[in-house]
């Protein structure tokens, strides 16, 4: 028996949830710490660096579901550290004002778990979602569990953005105790009883770790798209931490206006994912590789026009952001549903290793573009004004887009429709 579209939705939840707790530790906690604190966008990038570094694991909890099953009990473990670290990342920021060192301290250990909690959950949910949905319902399950994290990021973001006006200490943890807590409820909510009712393929062959990696990477197909989600991912991430404290830099958001910009851009991506959804998957309309390509390339184009605004162009800036958020999931759910038809392919009852391989790219890139970008903004800041700062930046992250672009136009299969079976190499 394979997972059901209730069950599919169900894990979509987790995806929700995880989502939710994330978007106030990347976003929200980082605008804090460069706009009211003062601090260098540096230090934010770095802890949010050290989150998507400690990811690197994430093809160890992939094996580890691969050889051990009961993927359920890695999914909720995994969210019940992602909670934690989330209390624990909003407490660190309350130090960091006063108690610099000891808000130091913790916010390292706050990230250190978020990485460990999104690797173990995010990994196990996506490698159950491969083994144990019907082939002719992959792409839709890609696109459902996706839409339904980006959802919950939106909302999460959107409200919080409403709620945290006027910002105090006591109201930042008070809400996000109740964002975690209520992640950690519905998770187990969700998963109850999915995984003893669905029969996934069989599991592999014991064998050591660096000898199932190995196999994989040796596989081409799977090497080249692991390269091509680091280049992409690096683009995707590099405006992550430095858009709220552009906004509120440059044109005097509050701590809720520039949460609630974050949410309008990731309502964008929820429609560029939703639009991919239904014309590639339900219409089969255009090749996964056409839908990556004018994602990278919208969302290049996006990102100059949010350079270009300077303090002159407020008007524009949530239409901008939009646009980068709209384009950004044209992109994603279409590397997503590669991702997804690639990690059956090659050696049998290998996705979760597959997933965690290009888990682990998709990680070490949103550390190292984040961090990235918020490095030189910080120089940048000390040489020019902060608007041409922050241009400079979104501009160089357009061209790296734009050469993410050119390399899916080489590496992927440009068939013009996209079998509701997933083709691999798609």
């Amino acid at each position: 028996m394979t997972l059901s579209w209730l069950s599919i939705a169900r894990l979509g939840l987790v995806q929700m949830a995880l989502g939710a707790i994330v978007v106030l530790t990347t976003s929200t906690l980082n605008r804090l710490m460069v706009v009211e604190l003062g601090l260098l966008a540096i230090l934010p990038g770095a802890l949010v660096a050290l989150h998507y570094g400690i990811q690197i694991t994430r093809p160890n909890w992939g094996f580890l579901s691969d050889t051990g099953g009961k993927r359920t009990r890695w999914i909720v473990g995994g969210m019940v550290a992602l909670a934690l670290g989330g209390l624990l990342a909003a407490w660190g920021v309350v130090l960091l004002d006063g108690r610099f060192a000891l808000g130091l301290a913790v916010s390292v250990l706050a990230y250190a778990l978020i990485g460990l909690g999104v690797g173990a959950s995010g990994t196990s949910l996506l490698a159950l979602l491969a083994t144990a949905t019907a082939p002719h319902r992959r792409a839709a399950a890609a696109t459902i569990t996706w839409l339904m994290m980006i959802a919950g990021i939106a909302v999460t973001a959107g409200v919080v953005g409403t709620l945290l006006d006027p910002y105090s200490p006591a109201l930042l943890m008070r809400i996000v105790a109740i964002v975690c807590g209520a992640a950690v409820v519905l998770s187990v909510v969700a998963t109850w009883g999915i995984e003893s009712r669905v029969v996934a393929r069989a599991e592999p062959a014991p064998m050591p770790f660096r000898e199932g990696l190995a196999e994989i990477w040796a596989e081409p197909k799977a090497r080249a798209f692991t390269i091509f989600v680091f280049l992409s991912m690096t683009a995707y991430f590099m405006q992550e931490l430095i858009l709220e404290p552009y906004a509120g830099l440059v044109f005097a958001f509050t701590p809720g206006q520039s949460t609630q910009l974050s949410g309008a851009q990731n309502g964008g991506v929820f429609v560029g994912m939703l639009l991919v959804g239904i014309a590639a998957t339900g219409l089969r309309l255009g090749a996964l590789r056409d839908w990556v390509i004018a994602g990278c390339v919208g969302s290049a184009l996006s990102l100059l026009a949010i350079a270009a605004l300077g303090q002159t162009g407020l008007a524009l800036l949530v239409p901008a952001t939009v646009a980068l958020g709209f384009f950004n999931g044209m992109f994603a759910v279409a590397a997503i549903g590669s991702m997804m038809a690639l990690a059956s392919e090659g050696r049998a009852s290998r996705e979760g290793t597959r997933m965690g391989l290009w888990g682990a790219a998709q990680a070490i890139a949103a550390g190292f573009g984040g961090l990235v970008g918020a490095a030189c903004v910080d120089l940048l800041r000390g040489l020019i004004a902060d608007a041409p700062a922050f241009g400079l930046v979104f501009a160089g992250e357009a061209c790296i887009f734009i050469a993410a672009a050119l390399m899916a136009a080489r590496i992927m299969d440009g068939t013009r429709a996209m079998p509701r079976s997933l083709v691999p190499g798609e």
